[in-house]
Parts: C-alpha cells; structure tokens; sequence
C-alpha cells in the first residue's frame, strides 16, 4: 500500500508530528507499504539537520531517518523552507527540498493520504 503523509505542525510542541512519524514507522517496517512525508508550514523544520534535543526527549530528526533507511520519502516544501530561512543543504540526509508540483504527483500515486 501506498501512504503520503502531510504534516503541517511544527516538530516539537504539540506532539501531531511526532505521533505522525510514529505512525510512518510503524507502517514503513510492514512489507509491501511505500511511505511518503511531505513535511509543509511549521513541519518544514522537522527537516532541518542537526536537531539536538534534552536528553530523554524524542528526536524527529533520528525518527525520520528510520523512515529513509527503511526505504521512505521525505519531501520538504521549498516554499516553506524559504519563509524559515532553512536552506537545501541544512536538510538531514534523505531529506529533500520538494516543490506542490511532486506533492501533486505523490498524492495521486497515493492508495492512502493522512493529514496531521
């Protein structure tokens, strides 16, 4: 099954991306499951490389990389990198600058589409 992801909330505060990713996990380590994220509005940061967190405290960044070694997308909203100052190269590995255009391409290959 195909799943695309959309989170809009930023990565640390409420807990809608983190539950989002959790969800991506989980579903990426099942066979046969294609995961995409396309991380827009205050979800861009969770993109950002180098996120260092209090001890004891999930890390977004870690959670999305298990994404990517597991075979996952991660497309960040270039329009939304830019309003933030966050630039191509600051994205973690796996990550990517993404535009609406491939969102548009990912959410019609999509069997699945979940919005956070």
């Amino acid at each position: 099954m195909n799943y695309l992801f959309i989170l809009n909330d930023s990565p640390y505060g409420s807990e809608r991306t983190f539950n989002a990713v959790r969800l991506a996990e989980s579903l990426i380590r099942q066979e046969g499951n294609a995961v995409r994220l396309f991380l827009m509005g205050d979800a861009a940061v969770a993109g950002h490389g180098g996120q260092k967190v209090p001890k004891g405290y999930y890390n977004l960044q870690q959670m999305l990389s298990i994404v990517v070694r597991h075979g996952g997308e991660i497309g960040v909203c270039g329009t939304c990198m830019d309003a933030r100052g966050i630039k191509a190269e600051e994205l973690f590995e796996g990550a990517h600058r993404s535009t609406m255009d491939e969102l548009t391409q990912w959410t019609t290959a999509a069997e699945k589409v979940l919005v956070f």
